[in-house]
């Protein structure tokens, strides 16, 4: 045997052809199973030889999977990065635990925050547990929540919440806190150290004054160390000010990604999405330091992912992602799950059609519930499907009855931003709690959007500008019944001629 294996090796080496050895086990290779020769693909030609692939296929693959790995960690962890955004902004006016930011005179256009409203008084701060608990003290009438930095749900504070609106004192308690927490406190314990706390109060006749008020009286943040004598809780009002709270969309998406990877347990996130990041280079307790070949392929994905997440959320072809048939209006929570599932499955488009479009996850915000919480309706093009133009003027009729026990409104977003969309208007909206806004004879309302009013219909109009484009969400603030049998229906955008 080794007398033959050694003359075939010489042959093969003098360029002799040797016949076919037989071989003792044949088996019959079914197609599907093995590699041709070549393929075409969207990559090229990939070439085989007996199924081992050359040089440069096994460069083109390679780059693909890192292309592919770098465009779904876009999508994925799109709640990481927007909150290391919002945390960079409220930073910006004061440190952790202790500085609370408060719109006293609601806010407006200027300031960069995804879908804010211009109907509520917002208050919120950032949550560091890194050296112990840390109490808030919710004020009374409020609507509240308490996020992880990996924006899963802790809790509700005020409404919704366990203190049903009447405040209360609630203790987050850090990962890896062990013991007995005090008594005296609605007790949550966070699967991060770095935690969102937002909270809104109410318009009084449509004045802020009496929410700003009561919120300066109650709410209180403080380390828990420091309960028996709390230090002043610092107020800063916001109104006016231009903060950005909104992620990246190219490259340096990454590095936002990696800030909370670095802080944060490995336990606080399931471990397919921790490999997702790793294998791109974002892994806990390592430098991110992609090379030449990687920053290329990361700054692609960047783009291909904010493309695809603007397609997802404003061409949505999900199933259930629209309220009504051939119409615009939407939901964000398509499923309607804060967790974005159903029967177990992760809802991936929906998810991230969410985390582009807004931010703030609990429980009330996707359920439906009668007279109680609020109701969203967001609409990207118009009656003829086609993007909203900002020298254009629009016409949206809303029929009697608006099924809102509180109040409704309007408001206007840029396309680019997602924020309030931004005029000579610095309030882009128009609503019941607006002064001017006039309703028809038979309680129905006409609102109109462009870049001027028309005759007389001023106190209806909400402004936009040539050359932005925008899209719209319908608040229903205690939705009513009307609006989830949809026995009452918006109508659609129509441009006027």
């Amino acid at each position: 045997m080794t007398k033959l294996i050694r003359t075939i090796a010489v042959g093969a080496a003098l360029g002799v052809a040797w016949p076919a050895l037989a071989q003792k086990y044949k088996t019959d290779i079914p197609p599907a199973i093995v590699a041709p020769d070549s393929v075409e693909t969207r990559l090229g030609t990939l070439r085989f030889k007996d199924g081992f692939p050359d040089d440069e296929t096994i460069r083109k693959v390679y780059d693909n999977l890192d292309f592919q790995r770098g465009v779904q960690a876009f999508l994925t962890a799109m709640p990481a990065a927007s909150l290391a955004a919002i945390r960079r902004g409220l930073r910006e006016l004061g440190p952790d635990n202790g500085t609370v930011i408060v719109f006293e005179t609601l806010m407006d256009s200027r300031s960069l925050f995804l879908t804010a409203n211009t109907e509520s008084v917002y208050a919120m701060g950032w949550i560091d547990l890194r050296n112990g608990p840390v109490v808030v003290e919710s004020p009374p009438q409020t609507l509240g929540l308490l996020d992880d930095f990996w924006f899963h749900y802790v809790t509700d504070l005020g409404l919704v919440g366990p203190d049903e609106g009447k405040g209360g004192k609630f203790l987050f308690l850090p990962p890896d806190f062990k013991g007995e927490p005090p008594a005296g406190y609605h007790v949550f314990k966070s699967q991060t150290y770095g935690n969102w706390f937002g909270t809104r109060g109410f318009l009084v006749n449509g004045d802020p004054k009496p929410a700003v008020a009561s919120i300066k009286q109650h709410l209180r943040i403080y380390p828990l160390s420091l309960a028996a004598n709390p230090p002043a809780t610092k107020f800063v009002n916001a109104s006016g000010k231009a903060m950005n709270t909104i992620h990246a969309m190219d490259a340096s998406f990454f590095a936002e990604v990696n800030e909370v990877v670095q802080e944060e347990p490995n336990a606080a996130m399931d471990p397919e999405t921790l490999g997702l990041l790793a294998s791109i280079g974002i892994e806990k307790g390592k430098p991110f330091a992609p090379d030449e070949r990687m920053k290329k392929i990361l700054a692609e994905a960047a783009a291909v992912g904010n493309a695809t997440a603007r397609a997802n959320a404003y061409r949505s072809r999900l199933a259930g992602a629209y309220f009504y048939p051939d119409s615009a209006w939407g939901t964000c929570f398509v499923g309607g799950s804060y967790l974005f599932e159903s029967d177990g499955v992760r809802l991936l488009d929906a998810r991230s059609y969410m985390f582009f479009y807004a931010t703030g996850i609990t429980p009330a915000m996707a359920i439906q519930k009668v007279g109680a919480g609020s109701a969203y309706a967001a609409a990207f093009v118009d009656s003829k499907k086609q993007p909203m133009d900002g020298a254009k003027t629009y016409r949206l009729h809303l029929p009697p009855g608006i099924p809102a026990k509180q109040f409704w409104s309007l408001v206007l977003y840029d396309n680019q931003t997602r924020s309030m969309l931004q005029t000579d208007q610095p309030h882009p909206s128009v609503g019941s709690q607006k002064a001017g806004v006039k309703a028809n004879a038979d309680s129905s309302v006409d609102v109109y959007f462009g870049p001027k009013p028309p005759p007389g219909k001023e106190g209806n109009w909400v402004q936009t500008w040539p050359g932005k484009g925008w899209n719209v969400i319908l608040r229903l603030y205690g939705p009513l019944e009307g609006f989830f049998d949809k026995t009452w229906r918006p109508g659609e955008i129509e441009e006027m001629k």
